[in-house]
């Protein structure tokens, strides 16, 4: 079964008397344990597509499931309920809260929305400190450490409730070239290693050509799908 699946989604926008249609009628199907990006040109609706996927906005018209629930049938308190069991979120500016510690970051989701033990989140935090690369910094603050080590953190906080789904966008664009690539290639062998499905909005070239799907949007409308597994659109 696919893990999203879009049927003429659309999202209109009002600003006084103004209507902005920020993504037409889009339809899609992305499977479980796939690296899929969306590309195209600031304003193409990429975030927005990603926020409606994320169950953080609803579509105006269309259907979107995502692991086989419907988005606009999820109520604010449902919506978060359900983000919390099967999304996790990856941004381009990190969203670390700088008054927790690398280890309390990670943690902070377990906190929120599952009913885990101290000794469970314990666990589960130290395991994906050791699998990013920073089970050395776990007492460390947002602030003593780099940009790259920032996002490897966004990426174990991510993943810390074992999501179905993770949505990234524009996860490397505050990071230099080879901190980019190790973000990247931490992301796949996360992919590899749990079955996680991951779903960037990116313009950046090294994303697009790691991802197995890539999609391009423009001005809200999908107009290519490219399948790098087949060589098929």
């Amino acid at each position: 079964m696919s893990l999203v699946r879009a049927k003429d989604v659309s999202k209109t926008y009002r600003a006084g008397e103004v209507e902005v249609r920020a993504i037409r009628e889009l339809s899609f199907e992305i499977e479980p344990a796939s690296f899929v990006s969306f590309v195209g040109p600031s304003g193409s609706g990429k975030t927005t597509l990603l926020n409606l996927i994320g169950c953080l906005d609803s579509p105006s018209s269309g259907h979107l499931a995502v692991a086989g629930t419907e988005v606009a049938s999820l109520g604010r308190a449902e919506g978060a309920t359900f983000r919390g069991k099967n999304i996790g979120f990856v941004f381009q500016d990190f969203n670390l809260i700088p008054v927790l510690t690398v280890f309390e970051n990670v943690e902070y989701p377990l906190l929120i929305v599952t009913s885990c033990t101290s000794r469970e989140r314990q666990e589960r935090v130290d395991t994906l400190l050791e699998a990013v690369g920073m089970a050395d910094q776990a007492k460390k603050f947002p602030n003593q450490i780099s940009g790259g080590q920032k996002q490897r953190v966004a990426v174990a906080r991510a993943l810390v409730g074992d999501p179905k789904l993770v949505l990234a966008d524009e996860p490397t664009a505050n990071l230099d070239h080879d901190t980019a690539f190790m973000v990247i290639n931490l992301m796949k062998s996360m992919k590899e290693g749990r079955e996680t499905t991951f779903i960037f909005s990116t313009h950046d070239p090294r994303i697009v050509g790691e991802a197995e799907i890539v999609y391009t949007l423009e001005d809200g409308l999908l107009v290519s799908r490219e399948d790098k597994r087949t060589g098929h659109a």
